[in-house]
């Protein structure tokens, strides 16, 4: 549309897709729900083309412009050492989120990472990025509904020390000298951390508010010497 090409993924092919636009913002609608919103590259006289090549005038917005102080959002891949760029800085978002595509809330003081197609709650920083700046962010736009927390647990995996002892979301857990060295599965939720373990399935009490950092399992290292 106006020399630029916007993506909404093969699941969307031929779907009828309509253009709200003005020199502010585009945003995109199927079936009358917003999809999509860009930083608008369109002047007045591509607007007056667009207008006499079929367009007609747009009803208010379907989201209102975002005014100082209020959420903004926009989309970034993140890189390979857990961070994106916004407005001129690295921010980190997380290790384990490497190579995915989020989408950033930015809140007056809060940073909020999350999937763009659930909404889901990925993690959340301090935001260090005035409004001024904010405003002139690449591909910005008004935020919408703020993203919740997945209510199901995070599946990680622990390898068990020599004394059979696993530690996730900065809690040990004793499983046993028999389990020594073993790979098992944890299941993270708010209140519990469930252990699949070889014979037997393992409920513990969750006694720490700390994120999940690692999923794959570590082997325990080794000793160097022998005193």
């Amino acid at each position: 549309m106006a020399g630029r090409q916007f993506w909404l993924g093969p699941d969307r092919a031929g779907v009828m897709v309509t253009f709200w636009a003005d020199t502010d913002v585009i945003h995109l609608l199927v079936a009358g729900v917003r999809i999509k919103s860009f930083r608008s590259h369109l002047s007045n006289a591509d607007l007056a083309k667009l207008a006499a090549s079929g367009g007609r005038a747009a009803g208010p917005a379907p989201l209102p412009p975002a005014e100082p102080g209020t959420a903004v959002e926009v989309d970034r891949t993140v890189s390979r050492s857990g961070t994106v760029s916004l407005a001129g800085r690295v921010v980190l978002a997380a290790e384990i989120l490497n190579g995915r595509r989020v989408t950033v809330r930015i809140e007056e003081h809060t940073l909020m990472f999350f999937n763009p197609e659930t909404r889901e709650l990925l993690r959340t920083r301090p935001n260090p990025i005035s409004w001024d700046r904010v405003r002139h962010l690449r591909d910005a736009r008004p935020a919408g509904p703020p993203p919740r927390p997945s209510a199901e647990p995070v599946t990680v995996q622990r390898v068990a020390s020599n004394s059979g002892v696993i530690m996730v979301v900065g809690q040990k857990v004793a499983l046993g000298r028999i389990h020594a060295r073993v790979i098992v599965t944890v299941h993270v939720s708010d209140t519990t951390l469930t252990i699949e373990l070889p014979d037997d399935t393992r409920v513990v009490r969750r006694t720490t508010t700390q994120p999940v950092r690692s999923i794959k399992a570590a082997r325990p290292r080794k000793a160097g010497h022998v005193s």
